[in-house]
């Protein structure tokens, strides 16, 4: 798997280099936050998860700014970043993905499938087959790759034997807002651990719009990073693995909000192809928080919305910079009017 990956030099001094690999990173911006100099950029992490716009999580600012001091790849929970010094990748335990104890399993494993058939990452593999010893049981193998393991704790979790350990990064506090949220499940998509997720409601039932798993949250802060409205909060309250110099990065991330997003997409339009259905004017959570008579479909308000509306029956972008890059508009359009492309940093 390691050897199919892109990689990306994102910075190098003398005999050290700051790598990227763009596919086991979750966008949680945990680096970002790290960063001494404010280097790393981080946004549109919605619309990237969801296929919409062609980039990556993580962007370098200024690569001759980068001092190539290795706290960012020591803070990332997932070694989306790593240091590497004359062309070696540096292992010691004060890189808090090499000091998680990997997730693994022992000889009381079943073999029974549940936790390939849970884990939101799949990085678990199980083969089986019966015994021909006589004996009514499954003999096989559970391999779990150790490095696109988020340490969410599924796995563990339906485990019927308790024959999966898993250690993980962060203990943490999460909080929404009911009244901020505009269930547009930019989150739900986001969360690398599938810790959030939409109650269904019976008839007649009223539900929470987002429910939280704590037992499956790493706290690593992508839903925070991700929702369009600034509706979540995360913090990290621990750093749970016994790692070095932990007291560095504790004064970093502890009880930190989520980092500042850059706004690294702008919306474009096709008033030619636009219907003016008004469908994305709704859908938009951004809208939908400043005036709540959208969300329900109510377009015959002629104040100026605060990102999107329709004027003389084509569809119209009122305020580039308040757009969140969740892509809501862009899923819900029927003639691809409008769409999200990527922008450089500055």
């Amino acid at each position: 798997m390691q050897e199919d990956m892109r990689l990306s030099v994102f910075a190098e001094k003398k005999d050290k280099q700051l790598i990227y690999s763009p596919e086991k990173c979750i966008g949680c911006g945990t680096c970002v936050q790290a960063c001494p100099k404010g280097n790393l950029a981080i946004g549109a992490v919605g619309a990237i998860t969801r296929g919409l716009v062609d980039a990556d999580f993580l962007e370098m600012k200024e690569r001759e700014a980068c001092l190539v001091c290795g706290i960012c790849a020591k803070a990332c929970p997932t070694g989306a970043l790593e240091m590497k010094q004359e062309g070696k990748t540096i292992t010691d335990k004060s890189y808090l993905f090499r000091a998680m104890k990997p997730t693994s399993v022992n000889e009381s494993c079943v073999h029974c499938g549940l936790c390939e058939d849970i884990c939101p990452q799949g990085c678990i593999e199980v083969t089986r087959d019966i015994s021909a010893d006589g004996k009514l049981k499954l003999v096989g193998k559970t391999n779990i790759d150790t490095e696109c393991c988020v340490h969410c704790g599924w796995c563990a979790a339906v485990c019927p034997v308790n024959a999966i350990s898993v250690e993980k990064p962060f203990e943490g506090h999460w909080a929404r807002d009911e009244d901020v949220c505009q269930t547009c499940h930019t989150c739900v998509e986001v969360c690398p651990a599938n810790a959030i997720f939409n109650k269904k409601a019976k008839p007649g039932e009223r539900v929470e719009k987002i429910t939280h798993r704590p037992d499956a949250c790493i706290y690593c802060g992508a839903c925070a990073v991700a929702c369009p409205v600034d509706a979540i909060d995360v913090r990290k309250t621990a750093i749970l693995p016994d790692m070095e110099k932990k007291g560095v990065l504790e004064k970093k991330l502890l009880e930190k909000p989520a980092p500042e997003t850059m706004l690294r997409t702008c919306l474009e339009t096709d008033e030619a192809a636009c219907l003016g259905c008004g469908n994305c004017v709704i859908v938009c959570p951004v809208n939908a928080l400043s005036d709540c008579e959208l969300a329900a479909g109510h377009l015959n308000n002629m104040d100026e919305k605060a990102l999107l509306g329709v004027k003389n029956g084509r569809i119209k972008v009122i305020d580039q910079d308040r757009c969140g890059a969740d892509g809501a508009c862009a899923m819900i359009c029927p003639v691809d009017a409008i769409r999200l492309v990527k922008r450089e940093v500055k």
